[in-house]
């Protein structure tokens, strides 16, 4: 293919936020609906297959003494057991440590497969592309995660509390005439929370995925080979800071989850 149309591939229309924009890959009919099928819901998928595959890997015991890839993986689950979890749900921890891991690795998955140029790749494969993508990036998959905490923490105070009490905690001991303000201002910042979790995922991991797709963009604006030199060189430490993106992101999602869970059952919320 000649080398206009290999980096057309890099990014097609120019514009930075083509690179993470999500793309319909086919149309699923149903009846008389169609469901346009994206490269952010095969992102999706890609990660479940492979957390699927991978974690049980991790989680199978040959030794008394964990090496390698399992290492690894029990290396985070402990960390985010008793540093993280403990500190807020105390003797709970174990009640909703499956959820906190799960949400950890699933958001993480996601992250370093963004990194990834899997579109390039099934292009080679294929001969189409648009396969992958930063499906983080995308603000209904981040808004989707967050509704899953927000509900999570929610139900979780229900559970410890009851629904009335729980309703109770959302009314501080206050004079009665600002009672009904407050409990109202109490409602807003439980959503508040959930947007807060969904815009800074998605903030973050958009910005980092469109400055990478500038700094390639001067390669075809210029088209030097000083230019392309630079834009190189710039774009690997960028993509090694995205590397390190993809964890905090993931940890900074997981331990405010955590938070708000550890708010709402506390006894003295």
């Amino acid at each position: 293919m000649p080398i206009d149309s290999f980096l057309g591939l890099v990014n097609a229309s120019g514009q930075p936020m083509e690179e993470v924009a999500s793309k319909t890959l086919f149309v699923l009919k149903a009846g008389a609906y169609k469901i346009p099928f994206t490269n952010h819901m095969f992102m999706i998928m890609l990660s479940a297959l492979v957390l699927m595959v991978l974690l049980p890997l991790g989680a199978r015991r040959p030794g008394l003494v964990p090496h390698g890839f399992r290492n690894v993986i029990e290396t985070i689950c402990v960390f985010l057991r008793e540093d993280v979890a403990r500190p807020f749900l105390k003797e709970r921890t174990d009640r909703y440590i499956p959820f906190l891991w799960t949400i950890f690795f699933f958001i993480l998955t996601l992250n370093l497969l963004g990194i990834v140029p899997l579109d390039r790749i099934f292009w080679l494969i294929t001969g189409r592309p648009n396969w992958g993508g930063a499906a983080t990036a995308n603000l209904y998959v981040t808004g989707t995660l967050a509704v899953f905490s927000f509900l999570l923490f929610h139900i979780a105070g229900i559970l410890e509390k009851g629904l009335w009490k729980y309703l109770a905690t959302l009314a501080p001991k206050v004079p009665w005439p600002i009672l009904p303000f407050m409990f109202v201002m109490e409602l807003l910042s439980s959503f508040v929370r959930m947007f807060s979790l969904a815009i800074r995922l998605f903030a973050n991991i958009l910005a980092g995925h469109i400055l990478l797709a500038v700094l390639l963009g001067f390669i075809l604006i210029y088209k030097n080979f000083m230019v392309a030199s630079a834009s190189i060189i710039v774009t690997t430490l960028m993509s090694l800071l995205e590397l390190f993106v993809a964890f905090l992101q993931a940890y900074i999602f997981t331990f405010l989850t955590t938070i708000f869970i550890g708010f709402s059952i506390s006894e003295e919320h």
